[in-house]
């Protein structure tokens, strides 16, 4: 498009921006306002996309960070053609694919879903670092972000780990609009304060008056042909641009304009322009292949092997095996034994360092490039990703995460290196399979598993050495157990998984000498959770003790409750879990003192069985 069409097609999108929000009574109209020429530019003349084929690789990639303008999205859909006026105006209706905040749920233009802000970037490098390193395409992946999300701690991480990549398939186009949700933001109209700090981090920086259609088309020019960096085109422009009510003032985020129509006419009214989007040219994606032939690690019963590094022996099989697993780690990697992979598939193994969150980021990032990704790294410090997680969620990104060094069987590293709190974050996450293995065979069973599961896949390794007590052959399904011990004769049931578990089978046995006989369930599978096999062994022993190296809340006991709250009688319950908070200490002397280890889960089956049941 030339200039004319240009400004034309940027006020298009200002009008349906509008048009939108007051359709819906709600959004943000003026954050969208202010992007609209960038937009309009983007879409017209630099972008290369099939709209009818979304998938195809040879594909631009758009992500747009600033997801509270979906406004602005939506509109630029419909100057594309794939949306009618009627569906526009549908915007943040119930039933609608035209969310407040756009997800791919329904909309398969949209890469990943976005409004929590800083995590736009983030997943474009993952995008980049597919289509750099493992697609070999020559696609760009374009993102818009917002002046506000600059704050965010995540913009930086991407940042840095763009520039070190020397990622110059990517393009972030900064929406330098001054205002903020309350107010100015931190850096107001200063563009060189941001980009100094992109350019510290080794990116090509642009600064451009935004709303000058012919400066952003030239700017959009030399980011394509910039080489060996990532570019950063910053942009001033004005919030609610173009409307003299909006234009430039505080107070109206996320607010439709208060006068529809004659901010419209303002605009010059309802136009209906069609832009002919470039088609990008035709591409293949040389993918990895893998032999086909999975042969994973086996062990024999009696071996001791800690299920960390049953992980990554049985991850690096795995990637033999398929070409489309990809693995990713924080800088942990000796200790996740991620680096099991590294050293068999080092073209498919990405360090993304001490950034939790670009790890995930660029985990779900690749996912929806098509790649099987299982990013590793300490179970405490997943936390510092939980809202990446949560939004690879609402995205429906399937990944694959392990946490490692969990519980207070570490030892003596102490508690700020203790996941104690994973279990309960992963079960939370809407669609998501948390597992937790006890010995080698089953976590190598449990990481070919993960490969084919939908949506959020969570494995808890732990540090230390444990017996193998599986045959190599013995199956796992997902939402199983397996009953270890049990009798005619059982008085109760324990409940554990992963390193309680051989704790458990310890108390079993010593409760035996006691004349006691107790049934003992390996929930390896917490979510989902073997209801069945529970509801059984409480009616046939009358009552469970759980126990689990976590906090009480939300991990093993509160997945073994959840099974009885559909109406019926709850059994009677004791849970066993970390109430204290823990020091420095042995593996053995953690678990004793925090009442988890055989004596304690034995002294309480007593009580339990003692009260419980009538002589």
């Amino acid at each position: 498009m030339n200039t004319d069409e240009l400004v034309e097609l940027g006020q298009q999108l200002r009008v349906d921006s509008v048009r939108a929000a007051a359709a819906a009574g709600s959004g943000h109209p003026t954050s969208s306002m202010s992007a609209a020429d960038l937009m309009a530019v983007l879409l017209a003349n630099h972008l290369h996309y099939d709209f009818e084929n979304p998938e195809h690789p040879g594909n631009d990639r758009f992500v747009l960070s600033k997801g509270h303008a979906s406004p602005l999205l939506y509109s630029a859909y419909k100057a594309a053609g794939v949306l009618d006026d009627e569906e526009l105006l549908t915007f943040r209706a119930r039933g609608s694919r035209l969310e407040g905040h756009p997800t791919p749920r329904q909309l398969p233009w949209v890469e990943t879903a976005t409004g929590s802000l800083g995590q736009g970037l983030p997943v474009g490098v993952g995008i980049a670092l597919a289509g750099k390193r493992l697609d070999h395409a020559d696609y760009r992946v374009w993102v818009l972000c917002g002046d506000s999300e600059l704050a965010e701690g995540s913009v930086w991480e991407a940042a840095e780990h763009a520039g070190y990549e020397h990622l110059d398939n990517l393009i972030a186009i900064l929406d330098v609009n001054r205002l903020g949700q309350r107010g100015p933001t931190r850096h107001g109209h200063d563009l060189d304060a941001y980009a100094r700090r992109f350019r510290a981090f080794d990116w090509h920086t642009i600064e451009v008056d935004g709303h000058d259609v012919d400066a952003v088309d030239r700017a959009c020019s030399e980011a394509v042909s910039t080489r060996r960096q990532p570019t950063a085109i910053i942009a001033r422009t004005l919030k609610g641009k173009g409307v003299r009510a909006t234009e430039d003032r505080e107070g109206l985020h996320g607010k439709p304009v208060k006068d529809a129509e004659e901010a419209i006419e303002e605009l010059g009214g309802v136009r209906d322009l069609r832009v002919r989007v470039h088609l990008p040219d035709s591409a293949r994606l040389l993918r990895a292949v893998g032999n086909g032939s999975l042969e994973l690690p086996r062990w024999d019963k009696g071996d001791q092997v800690a299920t960390r590094d049953a992980y990554g022996r049985a991850l690096a099989a795995l990637g033999t095996a398929r070409g489309e697993i990809v693995a990713l780690d924080g800088e942990v990697g000796d200790s996740t034994r991620a680096e099991f992979f590294a050293k068999k598939h080092p073209d498919r193994y990405f360090e993304c360092y001490i950034a939790e969150q670009q790890m995930v980021a660029a985990a779900v990032g690749m996912a929806r490039r098509g790649w099987v990704p299982y990013a590793s790294t300490f179970a405490a410090f997943l936390t510092r990703a939980h809202d990446f997680i949560r939004m690879a969620s609402i995205s429906g990104s399937g990944i694959n995460l392990n946490g490692s060094h969990a519980g207070v069987s570490i030892g003596q590293d102490g508690p700020s290196q203790m996941g104690l709190e994973d279990l309960a974050m992963m079960r939370a996450v809407h669609g998501s399979t948390v597992l937790y293995p006890c010995d080698a065979n089953q976590t190598a069973r449990l990481v070919a598993e993960m490969a084919d599961l939908d949506g959020i896949r969570y494995l808890r390794t732990s540090r230390g050495e444990s017996p193998v007590i599986y045959d190599p052959e013995e199956d796992f399904p997902v939402g199983g157990s397996k009953v270890l011990r049990a009798s005619d004769r059982d008085r109760m049931t324990i409940v554990a998984a992963g390193v309680t578990l051989h704790e458990a089978l310890a108390a079993a046995d010593a409760l035996g000498q006691d004349g006691i006989a107790a049934r003992v369930i390996d929930l390896y599978s917490v979510k989902p959770v073997d209801r069945a096999a529970l509801r059984r062994a409480a009616e046939e022993t009358g009552c469970l003790l759980t126990v689990e190296d976590h906090r009480e809340e939300g991990g093993l006991g509160d997945a073994v409750l959840d099974a009885f709250l559909d109406g019926r009688p709850v059994p009677r319950l004791v849970r066993l879990a970390v109430r204290t908070m823990p020091g420095s200490a042995s593996p053995a002397e953690q678990l004793h003192a925090a009442g988890i280890d055989a004596e304690s889960i034995a002294a309480s089956a007593r009580r339990l069985v003692g009260t419980a049941v009538v002589p």
